[in-house]
C-alpha cells in the first residue's frame, strides 16, 4: 500500500475512500494530524449526508486537556486494499486522520507547500 498526498498550507493532506455500498465509493481529502490519536473526524454535514450509523456519544479530550461531548458514528473505509470499520467522532469543519489509522504505517511528509506525504508499510 501507498497512499500519496499533498502539503498544503503546511497541512499534509491525503484521500480517504468512503464506502457507502457495494457499487458506491467517495474520496474525501483529509488532513493527518499525528496529535489526534482516533481514527477520524468528520463535520456533521458530511455525517448528515452520508446517513452513517450511529454509535454513541463519548467525552472527546482535547489538546488542551479539556472534554468535550461527541457522537460517534461507525463508517467503512478502504484502507491499504481492504475495507474497515472505523469510528467517526463528529467534530471540526474539515475531515482530520488521526494515528489510530496510521498504526503499522510509514508516513513521510515534506513540510513545505506542495511537499510530497507518503503513507506505506513499515519495511
Amino acid at each position: 500500500m501507498v497512499i500519496h498526498g499533498t502539503v498544503v498550507g503546511l497541512q499534509a493532506r491525503i484521500n480517504l475512500i468512503i464506502c457507502l455500498s457495494q457499487s458506491s465509493n467517495i474520496e474525501i481529502e483529509c488532513v493527518v494530524d499525528t496529535g489526534f490519536e482516533g481514527y477520524l473526524t468528520l463535520p456533521s454535514a458530511v455525517i448528515n449526508k452520508l446517513g452513517l450509523p450511529y454509535l454513541a456519544r463519548i467525552d472527546a479530550n482535547l489538546a488542551d486537556n479539556s472534554s468535550v461531548p461527541v457522537n460517534v458514528h461507525l463508517v467503512t473505509i478502504l484502507w491499504n486494499g481492504i475495507e474497515r470499520d472505523v469510528a467517526v467522532l463528529v467534530m471540526g469543519s474539515r475531515p482530520i486522520i488521526g494515528t489510530a489509522l496510521l498504526e503499522d504505517c510509514h508516513l513521510s511528509i515534506d513540510f513545505y507547500d506542495g511537499g510530497t506525504v507518503l503513507v506505506d508499510d513499515i519495511l
